[in-house]
């Protein structure tokens, strides 16, 4: 019986003690964070409350198991799973603590930078230095765990290091294309090509970009679609960015017309309706004949706008309201279309129809005099 309840009170009583460690260790970070409310890293590293009891929970069984000299059965089965539970826990760990400093340093520098396309070229950086430091802590625990904890593997690892240079050329053959984003989405982070919150054109979709991994770079559509594609694209094929150099962009309406319109009065139109527009920023705007055709002219209108979405929106009153304007005012001005048949080679004259024949005994000559046998004659 001493042999079940003394390693039971045991291990009951320090997995107790460190969810209390645990729990103070939050209070003090959340007493910490509202003295501080000028930082954010004190509240996001209460995020650490769950890795952090996993660790020292499974920190402290391994070091009270040797403490009080438990004898157990299967005792390498536990002290191996103890040590992977401890590698895994202080990975974890390592990891939402640089999640949180990587998020307290993106904050501090977004509330001291007003130039919004620094902060989002600074948040693509920060996001791939994440998505890269994750990854090397991962592959180093789990390398770690199959040489220290595993010891049967320790020497399938001496002869994989001894042999790195040819399993590197050959990963190298078989993950080509997996290395080539690699080096892809590090050269988009900090080449500054495209960034996060950029707006882009790819493959004829219009999106705004949502989300730049080690590998695929992600649009989100302005319906709401997500267009996923491999980040090496952006480095071998172009594409529109409508963010680089600021968000202001400039919008077009083209519209065919009769060459009768009023083009002096409808340019006065669209000058008046972009003054009553909130999404007009007011830097520039025109109105001129693009091209002519012998039945219609082009119109472009021009408008600009602070960005992307302004100008969609803007752009599509626009159409609305010249449209309508020339409905009602000016409707000449509005193209026509021949409805006519048309006629396919010579018009042939209609056949006259023949006459009806005359009653008998009433025929009279085409001079007006009585025909013979009449009964004029007789009389």
């Amino acid at each position: 019986m001493d042999d079940v309840l003394r390693p039971l009170l045991v291990f009951g009583g320090t997995i107790t003690l460190t969810v209390f460690l645990g729990w103070l260790i939050d209070w003090a970070l959340r007493a910490a964070d509202s003295r501080h409310p000028d930082t954010e890293l004190w509240g996001l590293l209460r995020r650490v409350q769950l890795p952090l009891q996993l660790l020292l929970a499974s920190a402290a069984v391994r070091i009270a198991y040797g403490a009080f000299n438990l004898e157990l059965r299967r005792e390498d089965v536990l002290q191996n799973v103890l040590a992977t539970c401890t590698i895994a826990a202080a990975t974890w760990l390592a990891i939402r603590v640089a999640g949180a400093v990587a998020e307290n340093i993106l904050g501090r520098y977004a509330r001291r930078t007003l130039d919004d396309a620094r902060v989002r070229q600074f948040r693509t950086q920060l996001a791939m230095i994440r998505r890269v430091v994750t990854t090397v802590l991962a592959v180093v625990a789990a390398g770690v765990a199959m040489l220290v904890v595993f010891p049967g593997l320790r020497t399938l690892g001496t002869s994989m290091l001894a042999s790195a240079g040819v399993i590197g050329i050959i990963a190298g053959v078989a993950a080509q294309s997996m290395l080539g984003n690699l080096f892809a989405g590090l050269q988009v982070a900090f080449g500054d090509s495209v960034r996060i919150g950029d707006t882009v054109v790819v493959d004829g979709e219009w999106g705004t970009v949502e989300e730049i991994s080690l590998a695929f770079l992600t649009v989100r559509i302005w319906d709401d679609r997500r267009l996923t594609m491999p980040v090496s694209y952006f480095n071998s094929k172009p594409y529109e960015n409508w963010s680089r150099g600021g968000p202001e962009i400039t919008g077009t309406v083209f519209l065919h017309l009769d060459h009768a319109t009023p083009v002096p009065e409808l340019r006065e139109k669209l000058h008046t309706f972009l003054r009553s527009r909130p999404d007009w920023d007011g830097r520039a705007w025109s109105l001129v004949v693009t091209d002519t055709t012998p039945t219609t002219i082009e119109v472009r209108a021009a408008m600009s706008a602070s960005n992307a979405d302004d100008v969609w929106n803007l752009r599509c009153a626009v159409r609305e309201e010249l449209i309508a304007w020339l409905r009602d005012h000016h409707p000449h001005a509005l193209p026509r279309v021949a409805t006519a048949p048309a006629v396919v080679g010579p018009a042939a004259a209609p056949a006259p129809s023949p006459a009806p024949p005359a009653p008998r005994g009433a025929e009279r000559a085409t001079d007006g005099r009585p025909a013979e046998g009449s009964a004029g004659e007789i009389a």
